[in-house]
């Protein structure tokens, strides 16, 4: 399967966060400061937004980690907690914007801690996109017995990842979970996200401890109170056929993330799901670099 070929480049580096070895992609002038600092989703890495950034106009600068335990940064596992990724930001914003607020742009789980992060310190972010990332359906407390329950029986053993025979196959399945992929698209992913076994075969590049179950809730409210309390501008971006933004609802919807944000711009990109920022890269760049704009970044 033919891989797509990016029109700028990544540079690989290295960032000693917390203790773990960070890898971290480069878009860019080598030590540009200021980099904008792009956050991967769950199950992702740094290199799934190589599409958006080449069709990001001129040579704007961006960093984009891999998060603790997924792609080529080191592992604190079996088990990860969500505020640990608020606490590598927080480090990471030390290493690339120690003086000044950043742009971040987050995917997913990535939006989520970059949303909750720019409530908790606002001082530290200039503006926001968050591309899909608006939360998680609340959990009543009465569900806490049957997770707790499932996350002991899923901590007596470790379930490693899927293997697969090769490259082709492992690029089939991001196929088969996007379809909106061009293959040229999937082989490029299915190179940057997988790592070789000893027998050939090929598996996700993560640490399989992310398979676990959280038994921690994930409380709406306590999201939302972050999110009233950042104060930069916000571009929202939703895809318009995203199955969790439309299991969500009420929750997702334009007139309530202008709401919980003070200053929200939200756009719904037409013909795209979950994964906008690869189904339709171009309009999502144009939507990013607009909005920069008017905010003066």
């Amino acid at each position: 399967m033919a891989a797509y070929e990016p029109r700028r480049r990544a540079r690989r580096e290295r960032q000693q966060i917390r203790g773990l070895d960070i890898s971290v992609r480069r878009w860019g002038e080598a030590g540009a400061t200021l980099p904008d600092v792009y956050l991967h989703g769950f199950m992702d890495v740094g290199a799934t937004f190589q599409f958006l950034v080449d069709d990001l106009g001129g040579d704007r600068p961006i960093v984009a980690p891999d998060w603790r335990g997924f792609g080529d940064s080191g592992r604190s596992g079996p088990d990860y907690w969500f505020a640990d990724y608020l606490a590598d930001l927080d480090a990471l914003l030390e290493c690339y914007s120690p003086a000044r607020g950043a742009v971040l742009v987050g995917h997913s789980m990535g939006g989520n801690v970059a949303g909750i992060y720019a409530g908790v310190r606002p001082e530290r972010v200039a503006a926001l996109v968050l591309i899909e990332g608006f939360g998680l359906r609340d959990q009543a407390p009465e569900r806490a017995p049957e997770r707790y329950r499932l996350w002991l029986d899923e901590v007596r053993e470790l379930q490693p990842f899927r293997p697969y025979d090769s490259l082709d196959a492992f690029a089939g399945r991001l196929l088969a979970s996007n379809p909106r992929l061009t293959p040229a698209q999937a082989g490029f992913l299915a190179a940057e996200m997988a790592a070789s076994g000893a027998d050939g075969s090929v598996t996700f590049n993560a640490d399989p401890g992310h398979r676990r179950i959280n038994p921690v809730l994930y409380r709406r409210a306590e999201a939302e109170a972050c999110w009233r309390a950042c104060r930069c501008p916000v571009l929202v971006l939703l895809g318009a056929d995203s199955p969790l933004r439309l299991a969500l609802g009420a929750a997702a919807t334009p007139e309530y993330l202008r709401n919980v944000f003070a200053d929200a711009e939200v756009q719904v990109i037409a013909d795209t799901g979950h994964n906008l920022h690869q189904d339709a890269s171009g309009a999502c760049a144009r939507a990013i670099e607009a909005f920069l704009a008017r905010v003066g970044r």
